[in-house]
């Protein structure tokens, strides 16, 4: 059975072992440096990371395509551009 290819993001950031606010923070500097439909890798292991991050999205109107998580290590997959409807 073969499994889908690997989504290869544009760039990747690792957040982990840094506390909130600085995942946010560098989430959102990422983002803005991305074009539109790009794709933005954050890993993180604060567990305040999840919400801090889903909100930024939404309020941003950005997508998370994928969230994943391995132990304490929460990885995103973030879409920049408008969400579909």
């Amino acid at each position: 059975m073969k499994k889908n290819p690997e989504i290869k993001p544009e760039k990747s950031l690792d957040c982990t072992g840094l506390y909130c606010p600085e995942p946010l923070f560098q989430t959102r500097l990422q983002l803005d440096t991305l074009e539109e439909n790009q794709l933005l890798e954050v890993l993180a292991d604060d567990p305040a990371a999840e919400e801090d991050i889903k909100r930024l999205c939404k309020r941003t109107g950005n997508q998370i395509i994928r969230l994943e998580k391995k132990g304490d290590t929460i990885r995103f997959l973030i879409k920049k551009g408008k969400q579909e409807a």
